[in-house]
């Protein structure tokens, strides 16, 4: 890997001491959260909650973008917390749908595969074993296993792997789609799996995370010769600014593929990429949608805080008590989740039947701005599932 610089935590007096958050406030939240997935039971049955919401409301969609997994995995993990059947018999219902899109390619031609999967086939097997559900993510696997380009070390992000314009592009958010294929190998015996994620992730290591820690979006590699072309963005403020998802999809992909490789490199990149999204929160601890900015009136993106929060959970599994850093993380983390229940929580707002307030799609594209997103509310229910009790991940 290259040389990539340690910021360290700029204001760490900020998180010297541990949040305010307690036990009753992350109950109350789950509570609230149960309460709206019970609301949307019947609706999202045989639909799901469309990407994003329109005026804080999501309408029904069919199993074809990248996010009904999300849906899906937010119904295990209420079956998790409540033991109550009727969760899992709606998750079982839907795993239909997936096996049909698996079966007949529907809008397979994505890096994805894994926040679809694994969130809904790989947790039905976990949870349940459901024999059909782990053919279902193998089949899966299979899909994403085809856009491993081997010369170039990568997945390959959305799009068909014929389009010159398209070939050869990784993007940040792939690192949390590779545990899909680590799980394949690990079910199947097939190393080939393995190989695939454990190189893409270094790849993505070398090249989407710039010299100074922050990241790029997207990053496009020669598909015949595996030579480094550039780095772009499609969501981000910039070329050359730090997408805070993107950021964010660092923070927790990599700790996740660590789990499969124990690639210590992995973890220390982590903690530097960590210490640049901490070093740029504002004062409410919530980012903007791109960490190039740090006050003013441009909007937040909590779904990026959701997912930096169970980043830096996961992150700080793995550290050493001795780590000078482990507190800061675990306080930071909370701090954010805090401000995200105190804050960002639909529970004020009764019209709403999302989660999670001011989230961002694409700012650049002018969708799902300051709305409800299908991620941010998943990732939101798994911190506080991740912080309230011992879990084991479905990823």
């Amino acid at each position: 890997m290259k040389q990539v610089k340690d910021e360290g935590i700029l204001s760490a007096a900020r998180f010297i001491n541990p949040s305010q958050l307690t036990k009753k406030q992350c109950d109350a939240a789950v509570a609230h959260i149960l309460k709206q997935i019970d609301r949307n039971l019947e609706s999202f049955s045989d639909k799901f909650p469309d990407i994003v919401s329109n005026n804080l409301i999501y309408a029904a969609a069919d199993n074809y973008e990248w996010t009904p997994g999300f849906w899906t995995g937010m119904l295990w993990l209420a079956y998790e917390v409540t033991g109550d059947e009727k969760y899992q018999r709606v998750a079982d219902r839907q795993l239909s749908s997936f096996k049909k899109r698996a079966d007949e390619q529907i809008g397979t031609e994505t890096h994805d595969l894994g926040f679809l999967y694994s969130l809904s086939c790989v947790a039905a097997y976990k949870l349940t074993g459901n024999e059909e559900a782990k053919q279902t993510a193998l089949r899966a696997a299979d899909l994403l296993m085809s856009r491993y380009l081997e010369h170039a070390g990568i997945i390959q992000a959305w799009g068909s792997l014929s389009n010159p314009k398209q070939r050869g592009r990784m993007i940040i958010d792939c690192c949390l789609n590779t545990p899909l294929l680590y799980w394949a190998a690990e079910i199947t015996g097939n190393r080939a799996y393995f190989n695939a994620a454990a190189t893409h992730v270094k790849q993505a290591a070398a090249y989407l995370i710039r010299e100074d820690a922050s990241s790029f979006h997207t990053y496009y590699m020669d598909v015949d010769s595996g030579a480094p072309l550039y780095g772009k963005t499609a969501q981000g403020f910039s070329d050359d600014s730090c997408w805070s998802r993107g950021q964010a999809w660092a923070i927790y992909g990599f700790p996740l593929n660590y789990i499969y490789t124990k690639d210590q490199e992995l973890l220390d990149l982590t903690k530097k990429v960590a210490n640049y999204f901490i070093n740029r929160l504002p004062e409410d601890c919530v980012c903007y949608w791109d960490l190039i900015f740090t006050s003013g009136s441009e909007v937040r993106d909590s779904s990026a805080a959701a997912i930096a929060v169970c980043g830096m959970l996961e992150l700080n599994k793995h550290l050493s008590d001795g780590d000078p850093h482990k507190a800061i993380y675990a306080n930071a983390a909370s701090s954010i989740l805090l401000s995200l229940i105190d804050n960002y929580s639909t529970v004020n707002t009764p019209e709403s039947n999302g989660l999670l307030l001011h989230g961002v799609y694409s700012k650049p594209g002018n969708s799902g701005v300051d709305e409800c997103c299908l991620w941010g509310d998943y990732f939101y229910f798994e911190a506080l599932v991740r912080v309230s009790r011992d879990w084991k991940t479905y990823w």
